[in-house]
């Protein structure tokens, strides 16, 4: 097995590498640098099924999966611009996972969930990669679940059941020095049951956002920061959707309502734009606390022109090959005290 894993660290055709090169090219400009004792950079990605692998750099008409150490070294090159990233539709074959891993090198940690059994589960993991040179695991790694008293108190709109796919919390420390303490964040990362129409998705968003205000004015003391993050099937900004996610305080930075989620949006076609993907946190409003990290700025990356862009794929294949989602990121500052 190590020897096919070996694969993904091989010397590409020479037209692959020149698109890699392109790649790298076009991240330089489009996502923030990675500056020690700077900045932190987060990001969360929805990886169209992100399971198994054919190990050729170029796939044939008969190949399955058509992801192969192409795409995958494509998928590599952009995850490893972040210091921690959350991934949602990781598959309980991991394949794909154990070769990017090799990519990424030893600088790089994950911590991910077992399979959600089930069918809405999907046989799906949640996973966070991170780069261990600038992010640690400070403690604590936890899957949600909601206490029976409160399944009953929520409202009429109350879930009836527990989470398909089970909310997942990671505690991470970055920065801090022998004179300054790190800064401290809990991200939770979930991907919500896309159900059989919007209004079954209320239920689990008011849950979660409930769930979400009570333990971050429980961690308060602590001085931890708690960013929500993933993709919350959230049709459009303000629908009744948005509107359960955000009914405790909590707020999506404004430079992400003006970006595109997935790779199937239409910018000709107006209020058609979907809000699948998410990153929030609290800001203080509302009787809650506020994030302690300064935000910068936030975005996504339209890898779409500079990846596979050879193979002149249809916007269906390229989805299959890295995703039909965008990521999403956002930086903060860890200069200030």
């Amino acid at each position: 097995m190590a020897g096919c894993i070996d694969k993904i660290l091989g010397v590409p055709p020479v037209e692959i590498e020149n698109e890699l090169d392109a790649l790298r090219k076009e991240l330089d400009t489009e996502v923030p640098k990675k500056t020690v004792d700077q900045n932190l950079l987060v990001a969360t990605w929805n990886l169209r099924s992100f399971g198994d692998l054919t190990e050729k750099w170029v796939v044939t008409e008969n190949d399955s999966p058509k992801r192969n150490l192409h795409a995958l070294r494509c998928i590599t090159e952009i995850i490893q611009r972040f210091d921690v990233i959350a991934l949602q539709e990781v598959k309980g074959n991991i394949k794909c996972l154990r070769h990017m891993l090799k990519a990424l090198g030893s600088n790089w940690s994950f911590v991910l969930t077992d399979v959600t059994k089930g069918d809405p589960g999907n046989n799906e993991r949640m996973a966070y990669l991170f780069d261990n040179r600038r992010v640690q695991m400070s403690g604590l790694a936890s899957e949600l679940v909601v206490p029976y008293n409160q399944l009953q108190s929520i409202n009429e709109d109350a879930l009836e059941r527990q989470f398909a796919r089970t909310p997942y919390a990671v505690s991470f420390r970055a920065g801090g020095s022998p004179v300054k303490k790190p800064k401290t964040f809990i991200l939770v990362t979930l991907h919500v049951l896309y159900g059989k129409n919007p209004k079954e998705r209320v239920p689990e968003l008011k849950a979660i956002a409930d769930w979400l205000s009570d333990w971050a004015k429980s961690i308060n003391a602590y001085d931890h920061n708690l960013i929500a993050l993933g993709d919350f099937n959230i049709d459009r900004k303000d629908d009744e959707l948005y509107q359960a996610f955000t009914s405790t305080g909590l707020q999506v930075p404004n430079d992400l309502h003006r970006v595109p989620r997935t790779i199937f949006s239409d910018p000709t076609k107006p209020n058609t734009e979907k809000f699948y993907d998410q990153i929030a946190w609290f800001t203080g409003e509302e009787n809650m606390p506020a994030l302690s990290l300064r935000h910068i700025k936030s975005g996504h990356f339209d890898f779409t022109q500079s990846a596979l862009s050879t193979l002149n794929l249809t916007k269906n294949q390229l989805s299959w090959r890295i995703s039909d989602h965008y990521p999403l990121w956002t930086e903060f500052s860890l200069t200030e005290n």
